[in-house]
């Protein structure tokens, strides 16, 4: 078989990237290649979400576009993945022909023989399309689906029986390819997949499965392996991350391997709130735990994030351990969803407004130092307009944004998504006009939060992990949004790694992050042209620093002091300290 050429375009999550580009190296090691344009590409696949409307929609309209291009070239394959092929199942093809492939975000390690087949059968519909077809006939063979399908369906809540603990999905993580020119200094490590929590806003559960937990040695060898391969950088990932608990004593070994581990459910006798696990014993290794063997065991990584927290269940343990290993970054990403205790209650959260806001106060005395330059810095989730929210409702979202001082806030408008409970069994009875008008009200809030906090940096030297050319940098540079979101479908905005560039394309699309390439394809920065480039400190604030062009190359992947000079909103601007 002809090698075949690839465009993979990823929306949503960072839990969405990581798959990209674990799909991206899966599929490179068996000989296809990737472009950052859809035209020229023999295979589209797109990496879908559906928590937001938003990103859903961007799939359809790509799908429709795609129709007429399939039937001018019938040996197109066009793929679906992950959270919406999940959610809609084989109803996506009925409404969708164009579409040959579907695959969940639980079989993603299928992908491979699934694109085969579809290779296959597409060869076959050309082969057999009549020399001088009926057009509607024509047409009828052109647009016919391939219908590989892999979805876990209803299995992914299934028993731990030793058939069913066989986690085939972690060999994907397992067989990561890694090498030293396809990242920015940074990467993802995926520790947990799934959730157990059910908010009633939410089809994770349902699309990504039960809480699973993988075994702590595979996570700390995929760090080592990164940092072997220059990685600096590593954010831990997981839909409810400070859940993690592995016990080796009840580890399942299939075929050789040790297999993730459902997530138990956790209470106040089992690791919440203030204490650690009163159940903690020999054998057992929590996220407290992870963090620190990550921090001792892989001294080569400079930096170690994660994401996402959920508020109810973060011991003390973890932010003692964040306290003491000094290259644990000082920043949490809490979603509190509202400020309204009556909100949180038909979101199912499961916590209150006072036990978040005592969760963000222990944090801050603990680790909330200012005066040694690490200041900790908070972000935060927020929808507007659930089902039912009032005036007074919204107000305490907003009172609860300012109380709590997020350095930023991703704010949504409502909408239902089919799967959830709420879409099912809440009316969406909040006016349009309402949400929006909510939703900017909020924004203009956490604006100036956002204000003051950048404000309070000026004047303070940070260590800044240089990630890329800055956006404002690539439009001077006649890069136009659509072209810079073309080539972050592959690049997938991961600290300016490129995952699919073409051979002899810069590794990012059009970042100089390899191999000194210019800021725009083909065209070279002169050696005394300034360049801005962007990093972040980390307390994850947004930095752009201007660095002479002819080294500006050098800096990025790397971690460098910088003085802020100035700052606006969410953007704080310095110079490399000593420079």
């Amino acid at each position: 078989m002809a090698q075949r050429t690839v465009y993979l375009e990823t929306f949503g999550c960072q839990m969405n990237e990581l798959d990209s580009e674990l799909v991206a190296g899966q599929l490179r090691a068996l000989g296809y290649s990737f472009t950052t344009d859809p035209e020229r590409a023999d295979v589209v696949l797109y990496n879908t979400c559906s928590v937001r409307e938003r990103a859903e929609q961007k799939v359809w309209s790509r799908l429709g576009e795609l129709r007429v291009r399939k039937a001018e070239q019938p040996g197109l394959v066009v793929g679906v993945l992950g959270c919406l092929a999940e959610r809609d199942g084989v109803d996506l093809i009925k409404r969708m022909p164009v579409v040959d492939i579907m695959c969940g975000p639980g079989e993603l390690d299928k992908l491979p023989s699934l694109l085969d087949n579809a290779v296959r059968t597409r060869e076959s519909f050309v082969a057999d399309s009549p020399a001088d077809p009926d057009p509607d006939v024509g047409d009828r063979v052109r647009l016919r689906s391939a219908s590989q399908v892999a979805l876990q369906g209803n299995t992914s809540r299934r028993s731990a029986t030793l058939a069913a603990a066989e986690d085939s999905l972690e060999l994907l993580d397992l067989s990561r390819s890694i090498s030293p020119t396809d990242h920015g200094g940074t990467a993802y490590v995926r520790i947990t997949r799934g959730c157990n929590k059910f908010c009633t806003y939410c089809v994770v559960p349902f699309t990504r499965g039960a809480e699973i937990h993988r075994p702590p040695e595979h996570i700390i060898d995929e760090c080592k392996r990164l940092a072997d391969a220059g990685v600096i950088e590593i954010t831990l990932l997981g839909q409810t991350v400070n859940h993690y608990r592995f016990e080796q004593d009840a580890a399942v070994i299939v075929n050789g391997l040790t297999q993730p581990q459902k997530g138990r459910a956790y209470s106040p006798s089992s690791g919440a709130g203030h204490r650690a696990d009163p159940f903690r014993g020999a054998g057992v290794t929590t996220f407290a735990d992870l963090l620190a063997r990550i921090h001792d065991e892989v001294p080569a990584i400079e930096r170690l994030r994660f994401v996402t927290s959920y508020p109810r269940d973060f011991g003390d343990d973890v932010l003692q351990v964040i306290r003491d290993h000094p290259r644990i970054c000082r920043y949490l990403h809490v979603p509190a969803q509202t400020g309204s205790d009556r909100m949180l209650k038909m979101m199912n959260r499961g916590y209150s407004v006072s036990e978040y806001l005592e969760f963000l106060d222990r944090a801050r005395a603990f680790l909330d130092q200012p005066e040694i330059g690490r200041p900790l810095m908070v972000s935060g989730d927020f929808i507007v307009g659930f089902p039912t929210e009032t005036d007074e409702d919204f107000e305490a979202s907003v009172a609860l944004v300012r109380r709590a001082r997020y350095k930023n806030s991703f704010i949504f408008k409502y909408s239902p998504r089919p799967g959830t409970v709420a879409f099912d069994k809440i009316p969406d009875d909040v006016p349009e006009e309402v949400k929006r008008r909510r939703n900017n009200t909020l924004l203009a809030a956490q604006s100036a939060i956002s204000d003051e906090i950048a404000r309070e940096q000026v004047g303070r030297t940070f260590n800044v992990m240089i990630e890329g050319v800055s956006k404002q940098q690539l439009k001077r540079h006649g890069v136009s949004q659509g072209e810079i979101r073309r080539q972050n479908a592959i690049t997938l905005t991961v600290g300016g790694k490129g995952i699919g560039a073409d051979v002899g394309d810069c590794g990012s699309g059009c970042s100089p992050v390899h191999g000194g390439e210019a800021p725009t394809a083909g065209q070279a920065t002169e050696p005394s042209e300034t360049v801005q480039l962007s990093g972040r400190t980390d307390g994850d604030l947004i930095v752009f620093v201007d660095a002479p062009g002819a080294t500006a190359t050098s800096m990025i992947g790397r971690i460098l002091p910088v003085c802020v000079t100035s700052a606006d909103k969410l953007v704080m601007r310095g110079s490399l300290a000593g420079v």
